[in-house]
C-alpha cells in the first residue's frame, strides 16, 4: 500500500501516512507509521494515531521544523534523497494538519 511521507528535515523524522486505511477517521486519528533515521528506530507496535506521533517529544520541543513532501526517493543510508514535492516550515502541530489538507490527502 502506497504512503504519502513527510520528511521532518531537521531532525531527520520520517512520517508515513498510508493512502487508505484511514477512511472516516479524522486527520488527528489517522494511523500512522514513522522512522527517526538519526536511530534507526520506528515507533512501538504496528501504527500509531498521527496525533501521538506529533506529540512526541523530539517533534513537540523542536519546533521550528522544515518538512518535506515527497513520494519517491533515491539512495540509502547517507546517499539517500527523497524527491520533494512541496517543503514548508512548520511552527506547531497545527500547521502541520493545515499542510496536510493543502495537499488535499
Amino acid at each position: 500500500m502506497p504512503s504519502f511521507k513527510f520528511h521532518f528535515i531537521e531532525i531527520d523524522w520520517i512520517v508515513y501516512l498510508p493512502s487508505h486505511g484511514n477512511e472516516g477517521r479524522t486527520l488527528r486519528k489517522y494511523g500512522v507509521t514513522y522512522l527517526d533515521r538519526k536511530k534507526g528506530k520506528s515507533q512501538t507496535g504496528r501504527i500509531i494515531e498521527l496525533e501521538k506521533a506529533l506529540l512526541s517529544s523530539v517533534i513537540a520541543k523542536q519546533y521550528p521544523h522544515t518538512v518535506g513532501f515527497y513520494l519517491a526517493s533515491k539512495g540509502r543510508g547517507k546517499t539517500w534523497k527523497p524527491d520533494y514535492l512541496r517543503k514548508r516550515k512548520i511552527s506547531s502541530k497545527n500547521a502541520f494538519y493545515t499542510f496536510v489538507k493543502e495537499l488535499g490527502l
